[in-house]
């Protein structure tokens, strides 16, 4: 028993080594430089909850929070509306041999750099672009689309509707048809078999692709900089603002703990929901 404990040990060793070295060291340093202040240009460490308060209670910094969470709360559930329609079309709709092809073509956004997707946006919504001539051509417009919190909202969506449909396709093509026929069987229409045995039986995969949708949007600083410009700050931006600009670490240190804050937050929520969809 003890020489299989030593073994378990031995193989765990390198992966928590390397987490310790490379998150839970860093983030400690992180965590003790925002409770130091400015003095000048010079960082005077020590135990000051003064960036914490000021982060909550100056209005620059907290709408830069606010506007964080109500732009990924606005991609997670578009995205999920959009992309579980998506994975249902694929998985019950498409042949199986086509059904390969169908998922390549749903992640060919990945394959284009992050960057150049976002600037492809902003050309397809700026006054010149393609959606402004279309409405031209109709009499309408021109309209202010680019550098707009509906084009962060746009630019995230894209990207993220094919993420989420991989996870959720991934609960569909194992979910036996003998579900769904038992449900009808029962009397149950098929709004109501939807409702009440195919989406808690996907959920796990909703909420899996919700997530990760959530950490990878509210931590994402080129999008909302690209396509949102600097009429809206986001929590990213304005740590960047703070390191770039203004050379406040501890300030930008702080701001980065109530980030990670916020995705522990989203993280227990959706553990919960799992644990709760497991019973």
């Amino acid at each position: 028993m003890r020489r299989e404990i030593r073994l378990g040990w031995g193989l765990v060793a390198p992966a928590l080594l390397w987490t310790a070295a490379f998150f839970v060291l860093p983030f400690a340093a992180m965590l003790a430089l925002s409770f130091a202040h400015m003095e000048g240009r010079a960082v005077v460490q020590g135990f000051d909850a003064g960036n914490y308060i000021r982060a909550f209670t100056d209005w620059s910094q907290l709408k830069a929070l606010i506007n964080s969470v109500e732009i990924t709360a606005t991609v997670t559930v578009v995205s999920v509306l959009l992309a579980w329609p998506l994975a249902a079309t694929i998985a019950w709709r498409v042949p199986a041999r086509w059904q390969r092809l169908a998922l390549l073509m749903a992640v060919l956004p990945f394959w284009t750099s992050y960057v150049v997707r976002s600037y492809s946006w902003l050309l397809v919504l700026g006054k010149t672009g393609v959606v402004n001539r279309g409405f031209a051509l109709l009499g309408l417009g021109p309209f202010e689309m680019a550098s707009t919190r509906f084009a962060t909202v746009l630019g995230f969506t894209h990207f993220f509707v094919m993420l989420l449909t991989l996870t959720i396709y991934a609960n569909l093509v194992q979910l036996s048809p003998n579900y769904a026929r038992a449900a009808q069987d029962l009397g149950a229409s098929r709004l109501r078999t939807l409702w009440h045995v195919i989406l808690p039986l996907t959920l796990p995969g909703i909420v899996t692709g919700a997530f990760v949708t959530f950490v990878l949007c509210i931590g994402d600083y080129v999008t909302p900089q690209i396509l949102g410009g600097n009429n809206e700050l986001t929590l990213p931006q304005l740590i960047m603002l703070q390191m770039g600009r203004g050379g406040n670490f501890p300030m930008a240190s702080a701001l980065s703990v109530i980030l990670m804050a916020v995705v522990t937050l989203a993280y227990g929520a959706c553990a919960k929901w799992l644990r709760l969809d497991r019973l």
